[in-house]
This record gives structure tokens, C-alpha cells and sequence, in this order.
């Protein structure tokens, strides 16, 4: 066991020096988890890098208070956000209507703001095509004579200001068939008949993909959403060229270029790099160095990233969960403390626990790991408890009464006779890690989740089949190690006897 401990130490040291943990960058550019928005990072991407020559884009992170938070904590420097978010979610509750108001209050958080890049990209509702002419609807408010039908929303619009819960008082919508879910597979279900509408963006390449019929916001619900770029204060300290590189967005993109950019990427399965590439040089005149990843070097990227999580997190679990189960059997009290709290862990959803390591760890690799190595516990400590506490007692007293001391009889006895238990804990810990480390795509941890979700997102079962096929292997080949480790680790009197 003693090699087994170091081995895990090396590994956590070696992965810890990885690139992976490196903040090599100057400018970090953060974007929203739907296209439009990782376009724009692009846009900004590819301007500071010729500006400066140094800048990531950490794709698709989340939604709008990930990003505002993200931001405020220094995780990244600069987004692409709606002046109608800003208002109505970001400081909803501020009575704050115009640019110059928008700009004194984010001050206040050391952040600056910058002109509009030239669309407006506001809310509407959507309906299939045929639905609304069947049921002769073209405006938000003829929605009022059809209480029966139903609706799917992102998250973001169910609780928003602007959303759901305002659209119903605005409108005296009866509906009660609501339901929140991801954006991009609100077109799924659209498409699908599971739903009759959904919540769109202007600027969706999806309408124009779906054939969807935008309803008329008869009663102005809906504020404008001028694209702008929130950026902290220090970046003009920091990176000034940058700065300067991306003003010339301001009043340059229209609706209608916006719209073409998105379907350029929805539609024509361009990637967002090269599409935001080309639009610098036919808009702007500007040409921009860029490369994109082929597939072998994507899942090869992701593949390394999947790791790191995995094992950092594992590896730091089964050094205090090992500790932690020994202490449950020999303090019976406070081991009835420990299985308690570390059950109580594992009833956490999956995100919300990733969730609620941002404010602490910020966004990213650290908060994904911290995330993966609480959830890994309870197999573990469970299992050594289990092993250690089912030992039979004549083989305890046996080992009392040759004097051994009580650190000896741990060693020696008790976790070679626990081997086989607390093995099956570590593995049960480690399939579920695999799995579970997709998730921290949401918080841009990277991983075979970054492929699963761009799948998702761009309707692309490729990108989708890149993130879960590796996944589903690496969780047999983690099984298949742990089965090889049971040949070491075990007595073989003990696999004899299996």
C-alpha cells in the first residue's frame, strides 16, 4: 500500500505541473454557452492576439452570472454581453435605463464597458412555422387564446427579469405547461413536437435552420440588447493594444452580418475561429493568424484534459478518504460524523456542486477538481469502513495476541484483509470521476465535456460521439487497471478465496 500512496503523490505532482494549470496568457476572453456569444469571443480573440500576441478564449463557460462573476473575480478579463441582460438581470433592481447609467454602475465594480458593436439582439418568442399557422398565431399576444400550450424555456428566461415570469404578467399568459432546459435543445424538442414554443435570440441562425415564425412583441415586453464587451479596468493598465485592437468592433457588425456569422457556424459547420477570421478580413480589411484543431488533435487535447481532472481529483480523494475510513472504524462516534457529512456531499446535483466551488476556486480546472475530489469520497471511505469494520473478530484478537502495536496491526493485517473492499471503493469512485468530469465543461475545466457540449450546442452528432465515445472507453480502461491493480494490492489468499 505504502508504494500504491507514493505512486498517487508523484502522479498528483506531475499532473499539477501540467500546462493545464499554466496562466500563461495575458488576456483571458470569456464567452456564454451559445454560438453567437463564442463568436464574439473569437472576434476579440483574434484582435488581441494581433494586437498583443497573447490571449485564450475559454469558450462557452456558462451563463450570465458565471460569466459576471467570472469577470468580477479576475478569472477573465473581457465578454461579450446585452445591454438588456445588463439591466434587467446583471443590476435589475437599480432603475438603471441608459448607457451612461450602465457605465457608472459597473464602474463600481472596476469594470468598463464598451460603445455597441451594432446589433440589437433581443428577446422573442418562436413557434414552428406550421404549429402557428395552423393555430393562426403571429403575435406574443395571441398566445393568450391557446392556454393548453407548451412551452420550453432556457433556465436563464425562467427566472430572468425579462423573462418568463414578467412575459406571463405582461401578456396574461394562462399557460401551465412550462418547463426550463437547455437552450439548444429547446429547438430539439421545437422540432420534435415535445413543445410549442421556445425562446429565441434576433440573431438565432436557428431560426432561419428550424423554419421558425418570430411572434410580434405586440406590447414592446422585450428591452433592446445592444451587444457590447464588459472588460475589467486594469486591462487598459495592462494590455492597452488590446484595448484599442477591439474598439474596432464598435458600430461595425449589423443584425444582419451577426445573423450570417451564426449561420455560418450553425448551418454551414464552419467553426467559429474561421469564421470570425473571415469576417475581420472581408469587414474590416484586417487578416488575423489563427489554426484549427483536427479531430485526432481535439480528442487528443481533451483527452489529456480528462485526465488531469480525473487524477488529481481521484488522487487526492483516496489519500483522505483511506485516512477518513480508518478513523470511522477506530472513533465510532466520529465515524458516524464523517460517513454522515460525506453522504451528505454525494446528495449535492452534479453542477451545483461545481457551482458552488466558483466563488472559492473561481472558474475552471480548480473548481472542477475540488468538485471531483468531494464527490469521489463516499465510495471510498464507505468501502475501507466496510472492510476494516467486517474483519472477523477472531482474526482481530489473533493479531492483539502476538503484541503487535496497533499501527502495525493496521498495516500488516487489517488493510490486507480490507484490500479487496477498499479497491472496489476506489474503483466505484473512479468510473463515476470519469463520468462526472464531463460536467466540468459548464465551468470551462475542458475535458471530453467541451466536445459533447459544442456537439449539443451546434446540433453536431460528430462533436457529440468526439466527447462520449473516449469517455465511455476511458471508463473501461479505468476499470480495467483497477482490475490489474487487484492482482498487486490483494493477498492472494484473498483473490483465492474471491
Amino acid at each position: 500500500m505504502k508504494q500504491v500512496f507514493t505512486s498517487l503523490v508523484c502522479v498528483i505532482v506531475v499532473c499539477l505541473s501540467s500546462p493545464a494549470f499554466g496562466k500563461n496568457q495575458n488576456v483571458t476572453v470569456g464567452s456564454k454557452s451559445f454560438t453567437e456569444s463564442v463568436v464574439l469571443g473569437e472576434l476579440v480573440s483574434h484582435l488581441a492576439r494581433s494586437a498583443d500576441g497573447s490571449a485564450i478564449h475559454r469558450q462557452a463557460m456558462g451563463g450570465t452570472r458565471v460569466l459576471w462573476n467570472a469577470l468580477n473575480n479576475g478569472d477573465i478579463d473581457i465578454y461579450p454581453e446585452y445591454t438588456g441582460t445588463i439591466t434587467q438581470e446583471i443590476l435589475s433592481g437599480q432603475k438603471i435605463t441608459g448607457m451612461k447609467d450602465i457605465r457608472q454602475a459597473i464602474a463600481a465594480h472596476g469594470l468598463r464597458m464598451s460603445r455597441p458593436l451594432g446589433f440589437n439582439n433581443t428577446y422573442a418568442i418562436g413557434m414552428k412555422e406550421p404549429r402557428a399557422n395552423e393555430l393562426g398565431i403571429t403575435t406574443v399576444s395571441d398566445l393568450r387564446t391557446h392556454p393548453d400550450l407548451r412551452f420550453g424555456f432556457s433556465n436563464e428566461f425562467m427566472d430572468r427579469g425579462d423573462g418568463w415570469p414578467s412575459l406571463r404578467n405582461t401578456y396574461a399568459l394562462p399557460q401551465q405547461h412550462v418547463n426550463g432546459l437547455e437552450h439548444d435543445l429547446a429547438y430539439r424538442g421545437l422540432e420534435s413536437g415535445s413543445i410549442d414554443a421556445i425562446d429565441l435570440y434576433m440573431t438565432d441562425a436557428d431560426i432561419q435552420y428550424y423554419q421558425l415564425r418570430v411572434l410580434e412583441d405586440d406590447l414592446s415586453h422585450f428591452p433592446e440588447y445592444d451587444a457590447v464587451l464588459l472588460y475589467r479596468e486594469d486591462l487598459e493598465r495592462r494590455a492597452p493594444r488590446v484595448i484599442s485592437a477591439i474598439r474596432i468592433l464598435e458600430g461595425n457588425i449589423s443584425e444582419t452580418e451577426m445573423r450570417a456569422m451564426n449561420a455560418q457556424v450553425k448551418i454551414e459547420r464552419n467553426t467559429e475561429t474561421r469564421t470570425a477570421a473571415d469576417f475581420l478580413k472581408t469587414k474590416l480589411g484586417l487578416t488575423v493568424q489563427y489554426s484549427e484543431e483536427s479531430i485526432a488533435d481535439r480528442v487528443f487535447r481533451t483527452t489529456r484534459e480528462h485526465i488531469v481532472l480525473v487524477m488529481i481529483s481521484l488522487s487526492a480523494a483516496i489519500l483522505i478518504a483511506l485516512p477518513l475510513g480508518i478513523i470511522a472504524v477506530r472513533l465510532p462516534r466520529l465515524g458516524h460524523v464523517i460517513l454522515g457529512m460525506v453522504g451528505v456531499v454525494q446528495t449535492i446535483p452534479a453542477l451545483a456542486l461545481l457551482v458552488f466551488m466558483i466563488p472559492l476556486l473561481g472558474i475552471g480546472v480548480p473548481a472542477a477538481i475540488a468538485a471531483l475530489f468531494l464527490y469521489s469520497l463516499l465510495p471510498i471511505v464507505r468501502n475501507t469502513y466496510t472492510g476494516l469494520h467486517d474483519i472477523p473478530h477472531p482474526l482481530r484478537e489473533s493479531a492483539e495476541a502476538l503484541g503487535l502495536p496497533p499501527h502495525v496491526r493496521l498495516r500488516r493485517i487489517e488493510l490486507p484483509l480490507a484490500s479487496r473492499s477498499i479497491l472496489a471503493g476506489i474503483k466505484t469512485s473512479a468510473v463515476i470521476n470519469v463520468g462526472f468530469a464531463t460536467l466540468g465543461a459548464f465551468i470551462a475545466a475542458g475535458g471530453y465535456g467541451e466536445s459533447i457540449l459544442t456537439g449539443i450546442r451546434l446540433d453536431d452528432m460528430s462533436l457529440i460521439l468526439q466527447g462520449a465515445i473516449p469517455a465511455a472507453l476511458l471508463a473501461l480502461a479505468v476499470q480495467g487497471l483497477f482490475e490489474l491493480m487487484e492482482r498487486v494490492v490483494v493477498p492472494r489468499g484473498l483473490r483465492l478465496t474471491a
